[in-house]
């Protein structure tokens, strides 16, 4: 299970976006790797088709690329850039008179609930 999920703003701790932040678009589970908006972006040159009413695509395209999710860290807050480790703990939740253990993810700098 990857500490990193969809939607979360990350800043780039390596590479040629090192200093960088950005908001993680898609999160690959199974390679480890992450899509982050406006991070890591390449060329991508598409072979000029007609489509079914005629008019014609292709041409060159910006994509994001994957990076690995080591290379990122968490940002707690939006408003500082206060990148952050993340951990776990367990919580007890009542529901329907059962009590069940849930994990939340929290920031190891400031202790806090990451929602």
């Amino acid at each position: 299970m990857a500490k990193i999920r969809t939607n979360d703003r990350v800043l780039v701790i390596t590479g040629k976006d090192k200093g960088k932040e950005g908001r993680v678009l898609e999160v690959l589970t199974n390679r480890s790797r992450i899509i982050v908006e406006g991070i890591q972006r390449a060329k991508k040159h598409n072979k000029p088709k007609q489509t079914d009413r005629g008019s014609k695509t292709g041409g060159i395209e910006t994509i994001e690329n994957s990076i690995h999710i080591s290379n990122v860290k968490l940002l707690a807050t939006a408003s500082k850039k206060s990148a952050t480790r993340v951990g776990y703990r367990l919580m007890s939740e009542n529901q329907n008179g059962r009590s069940r253990l849930k994990r939340v993810r929290i920031s190891k700098k400031t202790g806090k609930d990451i929602e």
